[in-house]
């Protein structure tokens, strides 16, 4: 299999190395003649057992019947009265009648001498060969059952000697069935076994084929969407039919794929979003340096102070970038029972030393909550910053905290920090959580641009989102809205206005 993948413009490599051994047959051949192998052998093995135990049987049905035949004649030749071994036999032969692919001969000293009259399957005095065979067997006196094979035929015999009193005449009575015929209705039925076996193997093969090949489906498309995916495209995913094993790999490896597109995508936006951010101050000091008269104290000095500054913005934005990079990996969390109004009052506590600004807690959540408390103490200490950045100078910051009840009855934690700026123009407000969206209209233009940001990706880490309410003049609330587990321990909620 050869896969093209985007290897930066070198040769595209092959999947399976040169030399490396790799079949002939595909799966779907493998798999299938594995269970036909398997099929076939036990069909084999079924048919063959069955007719060789019904062959068994119908010979051990003839060797009775012909038992019974002797015991026939012995009673007959006894209850005749005759002196002579040829009167014996005539009257034997006479009277036993031949059944169904039977026949009966009575041989004196080695010739044939009295055969059944009228129509017989067959005729055991035409074979000269079968005569010299039960006289030499019966010579010494004993019954003998056998089969034997002449003139194009086989049957199965049995031959008894006869002697009568003081006639010196040796005598042989014996009766034979047609074996191929007897046998042909086991054979028949062994044939017909053989050509449902067949039919049924190929029916088999035709629906092994099909169900193999639904099976396989997904695998195939997994195989034909590895080919095509690169690192440049990863768009691509694998349709999934059903809920079997196969579908469910189908699904397993989409769901790789999606993973690994999200983090191609978030190594591409990291190196977009330093490429972007890091360009412009590094213009900056290059061009500032490259003005910069070496001679005159004051020039040195304000360029050094300009670059210091560009540095301390760059290494802020590396910060910021790192942190949103952070907070987007799902192992970032570290979760842990909180008590949610001390967060609050510690968060306002530390915002407290930004500015003097008047801080307070108008309300807080007396409840234990298993959140990142560190990640959100981040989450609200960047939006104290972004408060006493673009709030009113001097003016109050809220901060605080509650739990809310949801229209399907779940709980809802909501951590909040309002402050009484100019507000957010309702156009800004629907791009003020974009990457390097920096402020808008009234609030001001410093910053990275990704401080919002990183809090909007700190609550979806959470499961929650973050929200914004505001009109121009009025101010702005930033509120963070996280589901709020139900093993969480809930108190009465308390109101606090905090100086």
């Amino acid at each position: 299999m050869v896969a093209a993948v985007d290897n930066g413009g070198m040769p595209v490599e092959e999947l399976v190395p040169r030399g490396r051994w790799r079949p002939l047959l595909s799966v779907r051949v493998r798999i299938l003649a594995a269970i036909l192998v398997v099929t076939a052998f036990g069909m084999a093995t079924a048919g063959t057992t069955a007719y060789l135990v019904q062959r068994e049987r119908t010979l051990d049905a003839l060797d009775a019947s012909l038992k019974v035949t002797v015991e026939d004649a012995r009673f007959i030749a006894g209850d005749s009265g005759l002196t002579t071994v040829a009167g014996v036999l005539g009257a034997v032969v006479q009277r036993v009648r031949p059944g169904t692919n039977e026949s009966t001969l009575a041989v004196i000293d080695g010739a044939a001498a009295f055969a059944p009259a009228g129509d017989v399957a067959f005729r055991l005095e035409d074979d000269a060969g079968f005569v010299t065979r039960i006289t030499a067997e019966t010579s010494g006196g004993a019954v003998v059952l056998g089969t034997a094979v002449g003139n194009g035929r086989a049957v199965r015999y049995v031959a008894a000697p006869v002697t009568v009193g003081t006639d010196p005449a040796a005598g042989v009575f014996s009766a034979a069935f047609d074996l191929d015929a007897e046998l042909r209705p086991v054979t028949d039925a062994f044939r017909t076994y053989l050509g449902v076996a067949a039919l049924t193997l190929v029916l088999l093969g035709l629906v092994g084929w099909l169900v193999s090949g639904r099976l396989l489906r997904p695998i195939r498309a997994l195989r034909e969407a590895a080919a095509r995916i690169t690192a440049s495209d990863m768009s691509e995913r694998i349709p999934a039919y059903g809920r079997d094993d196969v579908s469910l790999l189908t699904e397993t490896v989409n769901g790789m794929l999606d993973r690994l597109n999200h983090s191609i995508t978030s190594q591409r936006r990291l190196l977009d979003d330093i490429g972007h951010e890091l360009k412009t101050p590094i213009t900056i000091v290059r061009g500032h340096l490259e003005l910069m008269n070496e001679s005159d104290p004051a020039d040195v000095a304000a360029t050094r102070a300009l670059a210091i500054d560009e540095l301390d913005r760059m290494n802020g934005l590396v910060r910021d970038i790192s942190a949103l990079a952070e907070v987007h990996r799902p192992v970032s969390l570290n979760l842990a029972p909180a008590d949610i109004a001390a967060l609050t009052e510690l968060v306002r506590a530390k915002a407290a030393a930004l500015s003097d600004h008047h801080w307070v807690s108008s309300r807080s959540a007396a409840v234990t909550a298993t959140v990142d408390a560190d990640k959100l103490t981040q989450a609200l200490l960047q939006l104290a910053a972004n408060a006493v950045s673009h709030g009113s100078p001097g003016g109050t910051v809220d901060i605080g905290s509650a739990v809310d009840r949801a229209a399907d009855g779940s709980s809802r934690l909501r951590l909040w920090v309002r402050d009484d700026g100019p507000g957010i123009s309702i156009e800004a407000q629907e791009h003020i959580f974009e990457r390097f969206t920096r402020g808008a209209v009234g609030r001001g233009e410093t910053g990275s641009g990704l401080g919002l940001a990183i809090v909007a990706a700190i609550a979806d880490a959470h499961g929650g989102s973050v929200l914004v309410t505001s009109q121009q003049g009025q101010g702005a609330t930033f509120t963070l809205d996280i589901p709020l587990p139900p093993r969480s321990v809930e108190a009465p909620e308390t109101t606090e206005v905090t100086p």
